[in-house]
């Protein structure tokens, strides 16, 4: 397909005067699923990089070219006016990612690739136009990084999926899958749907342009960094061609029962109804994947009983309680209640509880001789958070527990700004219930909002 303008329309999120051309390449990628667009580079224009810029985080840290975000502001129509004519022109360059690594909540470390200031707003412009096209695409059960879906819808889907006929899950876990995907294959994909060699150069710009590590450059060949703006929408696009298609066709043409699958980003879970069919997807899935030079993680992996008929399997087996698997940081269990309804228990994953209690724990000694109101208003915030995603029904005990766990480490803090003696946990609790928010569940019913959103 070629250009795709049209007339222009105003809006919040699109700004005044944005072209609608994004709405014809959605209508036409809806209508025709073999369409390949040869004139995207277009899209990306000035107004659209500066809605990208407006977008970044303002306090983000910089990569290798040191420029912040209110450093770029000061002569911010001038300078997007030179990347857009760059960018058009064919002269821009990518600038190699500046790797840092973070803690994961097991103790390893997690390598993030932070792109230069311009090849943010540039990636943030060319995914936005990239997902005209692909979500026209991708399954309705790959929800990770997907505009208007997060990370409880998808854990509402597995939810509702889990009582529909499922008695075994594969908990699967992709091994190294930034680091290990294939290049290669990455752009015959692309080439599906985008024909515009200009925005498949700068893709692959953005690819080989390697990262700087302790001032050394190096580039394995495969992969992308973490934590640039595109790399989401291309790791979905990888996983879409290599995954989804797959295993939606196997359960339509391969399965004897019921078969459900959620994925989110590398992390996938899929329910069978019958142990069979798991053991063969468990053993095709593996040769799928080898065939893209990628592999499930060995340890992270696993194949479980799970289900309204598991407890009762397991019982006459004299093998105890199900297994319970953990996903998007909620551990799942299989409970029955007292007339005899299925249904998932999901409380928080304790690693992930207590990685988070020892960063707050190591904030607070940090910020112990500020004002007690100050502290407070910060760990208000922090609970806040923690329940926006915490919260949810059956999980109200280990929530209350984050709470309690804030308020012991606060006064801990608080007994170290002196020698004066330790605060008493009379006057701790007083400064907890003027301070702190008091817990409550946030979330509905899976079912409720899954309801709402799949009338």
């Amino acid at each position: 397909m070629g250009n795709t303008d049209g007339e222009t329309r105003s809006g919040r999120s699109a700004g005044e005067g944005v072209s609608n051309g994004l709405d014809r390449v959605r209508e036409v990628a809806l209508k025709d699923k073999g369409a390949r667009f040869t004139a995207l580079l277009h899209h990306v224009s000035y107004l659209r990089l500066s809605l990208a810029f407006d977008a970044l985080k303002k306090d983000a840290a910089p990569g290798v070219d040191g420029v912040t975000w209110r450093e770029y502001d000061r002569n911010r129509q001038e300078n997007l006016l030179a990347l857009h004519a760059r960018v058009q022109s064919g002269k821009y360059r990518a600038v190699p990612s500046r790797r840092v690594c973070i803690p994961k909540a097991d103790g390893r470390l997690r390598p993030l690739g932070i792109a230069s200031l311009e090849d943010k707003i540039v990636q943030r412009a060319v995914a936005e136009v990239l997902n005209a096209v692909y979500e026209a695409d991708f399954k309705g059960f790959s929800y990770g990084f997907r505009p208007g879906r997060s990370q409880h819808h998808a854990l509402d889907a597995l939810a509702v999926g889990l009582g529909k006929r499922v008695d075994w899950v594969l908990d699967a876990d992709i091994r190294g899958f930034f680091d290990h995907l294939d290049r290669g294959w990455l752009a015959r994909f692309l080439r599906h749907r985008i024909a515009d060699e200009r925005i498949l150069r700068l893709v692959m710009k953005w690819l080989n342009a390697g990262v700087l590590e302790d001032g050394q450059w190096s580039d394995s060949g495969e992969g992308t960094p973490q934590g640039g703006s595109l790399s989401p929408l291309l790791a979905n696009v990888y996983l879409h061609y290599v995954l989804d298609l797959w295993a939606d066709h196997w359960r339509k043409t391969q399965a004897r029962g019921n078969v459900i699958v959620t994925r989110f980003a590398d992390d996938f879970i899929v329910g069978f109804q019958y142990q069979d069919d798991a053991e063969r997807f468990l053993g095709e899935l593996r040769g799928r994947l080898a065939k893209f030079s990628l592999e499930l993680h060995p340890e992270k992996t696993r194949l479980i009983e799970f289900g309204p008929r598991a407890a009762r399997a397991r019982k006459a087996r004299g093998e105890g309680k199900p297994e319970t698997f953990t996903f998007l940081g909620f551990r799942h269990i299989a409970r029955m209640t007292r007339q005899g309804r299925f249904w998932v228990q999901r409380i928080t994953d304790k690693k992930k509880l207590a990685a988070k209690l020892k960063q707050v724990k190591a904030e607070l000694m940090r910020r112990r001789h500020l004002p007690v109101p100050e502290q407070g208003r910060w760990l208000a915030s922090v609970i806040r958070g923690h329940e926006a995603y915490y919260a949810v029904p059956g999980n109200a005990e280990a929530v209350q527990a984050f709470r309690y766990h804030v308020t012991r480490h606060w006064r801990f803090a608080l007994s170290r700004r002196s020698q004066k003696g330790r605060v008493t946990w009379e006057r701790m609790s007083r400064l907890a219930g003027r301070y702190l928010p008091t817990t409550k569940i946030r979330h509905p019913w899976p079912e409720t909002r899954f309801a709402a959103r799949y009338p």
